[in-house]
């Protein structure tokens, strides 16, 4: 008898239980390798978790709309139509049995995310040179008579995506072939963004009743946990004044091909992160991990309550306009649940701006895992006094840093933010380099 439990599966290292937001496949639905059986919602957003194994969904455990603990299970897949029968008899008496060959569905993650080790996992149904793309790539590819064969995916682990097979089609021209990226040692899928859309449900804030207690939501639970988790850090704050008079200037110069200020800020504290990898770096009970690339979060609001971080990776290295139009990305999938976990837990710097709601300043929480955060208020004119003795109007902004005590000094962030202004305030050009 083969039939394979479904286990909820760890889509982010803070993943403590998962939500059932969709089952894709019905009880007695036929299922091949790598397609999508399920959606679940994790900390940060909606995940498609695909299967490598074929046969029938046989029974599900955990219905849509409710959760279920990490590494528990949610579903049987049999083999074979006659074994459906035998998968639900199983789960009415509490599990698979000693002599079943159980055995741990793939999950949807990425390298850098929390994988549950359980005794059945093993990597044989991931073998080397087969291709890896996701159904919707798949799916997209037949649609517009893409040979996948020739595509370098750009997705986790090599993955083909959509967004790769979209890009392909709209040169009109097939690229030489790459190879694919060979296979991890654990069984991993990594998630893709759905077939449609999902548009997050209204915020729960705007639903609420005088006197009524409104649940938590999955993301509100998640941030709860991340800031409880800052308590046994200890931080100190520092700030500065930053006169924004030729960002401004160059804000407005390139406006118009799609930069956003947003970028700007991201790319100037990425480059100055460059002459300070000890802002870069973070704590860990070994010692100091300095980071190989310099990746900026970015704090967003999301329209149900919660609090999300996409990631520019690699802003430093990245120019300006290609940075932008990756922001404007970043935040319409983020808004829509359908972020990579890669994408918003792989930052090593974090921004958050209150600046553009009118706020003159403030003091920012320490993500965990991160050394500092960058509080940026908004930019006002002010009266100031020039260097010629004379008085002058200045747009200036407020900014405010918080930093982990165990590994960065007081003199480290002055530092850092010194050679911020001097490079906001001086030489804004070169942001565009």
């Amino acid at each position: 008898m083969s039939i394979h439990e479904v286990f909820m599966p760890a889509l982010s290292s803070t993943m403590t239980e998962g939500k059932i937001v969709s089952w894709v496949k019905s009880p007695g639905d036929k299922v091949e390798k790598g397609e999508t059986v399920v959606v679940v919602e994790s900390d940060k957003a909606d995940m498609d978790v695909e299967t490598f194994y074929e046969g029938f969904l046989a029974h599900i455990i955990v219905e849509a709309g409710e959760t279920a603990p990490v590494g528990s299970a949610i579903a049987f897949i049999a083999e074979t139509e006659a074994e459906i029968e035998q998968a639900k008899s199983l789960a009415n008496s509490g599990g698979v049995a000693a002599t079943t060959t159980s055995s741990l569905e793939p999950i949807a993650a990425t390298a850098s995310a929390a994988i549950p080790a359980l005794a059945s996992q093993n990597g044989s149904n991931h073998k080397e040179g087969r291709l890896v793309a996701s159904p919707r790539a798949r799916k997209l590819a037949k649609e517009l008579k893409v040979d996948l064969t020739t595509l370098q995916g750009s997705g986790p682990h090599g993955r083909i995506v959509a967004e790769d097979v979209e890009a392909l089609s709209n040169q009109g021209k097939q690229p030489a072939t790459a190879p694919v990226a060979p296979a991890a040692p654990v069984p991993i899928s990594a998630p893709v963004a759905p077939p449609a859309p999902r548009t997050p449900a209204p915020a729960t804030v705007v639903a609420a009743v005088p006197g009524q207690i409104v649940p938590l939501t999955t993301f509100q639970n998640a941030v709860v946990r991340n800031m409880v988790a800052t308590i046994s850090v200890p931080v100190f704050r520092v700030g500065y004044t930053i006169t924004t008079d030729g960002l401004d200037k160059l804000y407005k110069q390139i406006k118009s091909k799609g930069v956003t200020m947003t970028a700007l800020l991201a790319k100037a504290v990425a480059v100055t992160l460059q002459k300070h990898p000890l802002l870069n770096a973070s704590y860990s009970e070994q010692g100091i991990v300095y980071h190989s690339d310099i990746n900026i979060s970015v704090a967003v609001a999301m329209d149900d309550g919660g609090l999300i971080t996409p990631v520019l990776q690699n802003a430093d290295a990245v120019d300006i306009y290609s940075l932008s139009r990756t922001w404007k990305s970043l935040v319409e999938r983020a808004r829509a649940k359908q972020l990579q976990p890669q994408e918003y837990n792989s930052g090593t710097f974090t921004l958050s701006n209150l600046g553009m709601f009118g706020v003159d300043k403030f003091d920012a929480i320490l993500p965990p895992g991160q050394g500092s955060i960058l509080a940026i208020g908004a930019s006002r004119p002010q009266v100031v006094a020039t260097p010629d003795g004379l008085f002058g109007v200045r747009q200036q902004m407020q900014v405010n840093i918080t930093s982990d005590h165990r590994i960065i000094y007081g003199a480290h962030a002055a530092a850092f933010l010194q050679d911020l202004a001097k490079l906001i305030e001086t030489n804004p050009q070169s942001l565009t380099m």
